[in-house]
């Protein structure tokens, strides 16, 4: 699903993955992370009880991918200032981002007790509505009664749908996709939702629509035109199906289905 948490270090980010190896990142010693990652190390072992010296290495591991390390790192700040919403939120983002449901959604509720914002209970009702639990619902209307804008109204809608879509409830969901993509026209994901209700239903020309009016407001999303393609596939519109399944992966070279769809077609390069 779309984010609404902020984007933390593009550029270190950018600079440690030019320097990173092919080892997983949590796997890494602290000796073969990127220079800046190293020195960052050093600086906090100098001045352990430096915050922004931690949260400067948090944000660096957690840039890496080294979401386990980056969590470690919580640790003796969260000891240090439990009562501190922005700690409980930050490790929660960094369990979501080390798969860590179980994890996430608990420092969710921490975070939750402690300042009762819309982003963490966002955060929450998105993962609870993954799991099929109904808690996400009453988030979702308790964050819709604040009447904050219509990207949160958005974001409500879709975790909404979400929600109805794994517990089987396809009108809903629809309706609430629908309501999502009226708050919020590029709102990628809901259209993508949508498009899988109608393929997983057989209902193929309906998905097809969807996602092609998704590749018409977005029209460099690779998913898209790998759904588009699917649907040709499946309509057995064959040169259709290529042409959609390339430039999918001309998006997105790491969109290894596409290139596996190719291969299927005898269209591989």
């Amino acid at each position: 699903m779309r984010t609404w948490m902020p984007v933390f270090l593009l550029v270190f980010f950018i600079a440690c993955k030019n320097e990173s190896k092919n080892t997983p990142p949590d796997a890494l010693a602290k000796e073969e992370m990127p220079a800046p990652v190293r020195q960052l190390f050093t600086d906090v072992d100098q001045h352990p009880d430096s915050t922004g010296l931690r949260l400067r290495l948090v944000d660096a591991l957690d840039s890496l991918g080294a979401y386990r390390q980056a969590l470690g790192q919580m640790d003796p700040l969260i000891k240090k200032d439990s009562l501190n919403y922005g700690l409980w939120y930050r490790k929660a983002l960094l369990q979501e981002n080390a798969h860590d449901t179980t994890g996430a959604l608990k420092s969710y509720r921490y975070a939750i007790r402690i300042y009762p914002s819309p982003d963490a209970m966002l955060g929450a009702a998105n993962l609870l509505a993954e799991r099929k639990d109904s808690i996400a619902l009453l988030l979702c209307k308790q964050i819709a009664s604040l009447r904050i804008g219509r990207e949160y109204t958005a974001h409500t809608h879709f975790i909404s749908g979400v929600y109805y879509a794994r517990t089987g409830n396809q009108q809903k969901a629809m309706d609430a996709f629908n309501a999502c993509i009226a708050n919020d026209y590029s709102y990628s994901e809901a259209y993508m939702e949508k498009g899988f209700l109608f393929y997983e239903s057989k209902k193929i020309p309906e998905a097809l629509q969807v996602f092609q009016t998704l590749s018409t407001v977005r029209n460099t999303y690779p998913d898209a035109y790998y759904w588009m393609a699917k649907c040709y596939e499946s309509m057995n519109r064959r040169t259709e199906a290529i042409a959609n399944y390339q430039r999918a992966q001309a998006l997105d070279p790491k969109l290894t289905e596409a290139g596996e769809a190719l291969k299927r077609l005898g269209a591989a390069q």
